[in-house]
Parts: structure tokens; sequence; C-alpha cells
């Protein structure tokens, strides 16, 4: 699969479409592989649940457009926020594993995420909302 402008472009009119204004492309062989890859197309009103990843560090590479990743502790403070925006040259960041983080996206964006494992679907002991 090459990954190029129309294959983008598509992705970001399927987040645009979709209820949760954002779409997900699985850029696995197979749901048996060992890691996480996908592109995730985001719109500037998505709602993501501030979350962690207990058994995993994921990394974001922004492809296109602007957003930032913001850092919690255990009460739902804001400890950090990393502005990710390719024309700033910022383009990606590593999540610790187990870090609470959330997103605020600021126009529509392309990112390219990995983690380790299977994918899992977020428990609830994993959401702060």
């Amino acid at each position: 699969m090459e990954l190029n402008d129309q294959l983008l472009n598509e992705l970001a009119q399927r987040a645009i479409a979709s209820e949760r204004l954002r779409m997900n492309l699985d850029l696995r062989t197979s749901s048996a592989d060992q890691s996480q890859r996908m592109l995730n197309a985001l719109e500037p009103a998505t709602q993501l649940p501030i979350h962690r990843h207990t058994s995993s560090t994921e990394v974001v590479i922004i492809l296109r457009g602007r957003m930032d990743e913001i850092f919690y502790d255990d009460n739902r403070n804001e400890i950090a926020r990393y502005h990710l925006d390719p024309s700033k040259g910022c383009y990606g960041l590593s999540i610790p594993k187990g870090q609470w983080h959330g997103i605020e996206v600021f126009e529509p964006t392309v990112i390219f995420e990995a983690k380790d494992g299977p994918w899992e679907p977020l428990r609830q002991e994993d959401t702060l909302d």
C-alpha cells in the first residue's frame, strides 16, 4: 500500500463523514501482528477520552495538520502539552507507557500511531472520562 496524498485525502473524507470525526486505517498485515500500526485522520471537533496504555509506549508522528498531545496526572490535571506541527518542525512524540494523555485538534490532521502488542480495546480503568 502506498501512503500518498490520495490515501490521506480519502481517509480525511471518511473522518469528516464519521460521527466520531475521526477514522483510522489499520496498517497491520493481520490481527495476529505483535504491533499496532495505523493512520488516524482527526477533525477539530473529535472527542477522545483521556486515556493510557499500560502495556505499551505509543509513538505518534504527524503527517499533516496541527494538534496538541496533552499529558495529565491521575486527577485530570494537565501536566504537559506538546504542539505537533510539521510546519514548525515538531513531527511527533513518544508517549510513555502508563501516561494519561488526550488530544486537541486544531485543523484536519493525519497521524501515524504505533504501539507494542496486538490491539486491545481500552478498559474502563484506562480512561478518565
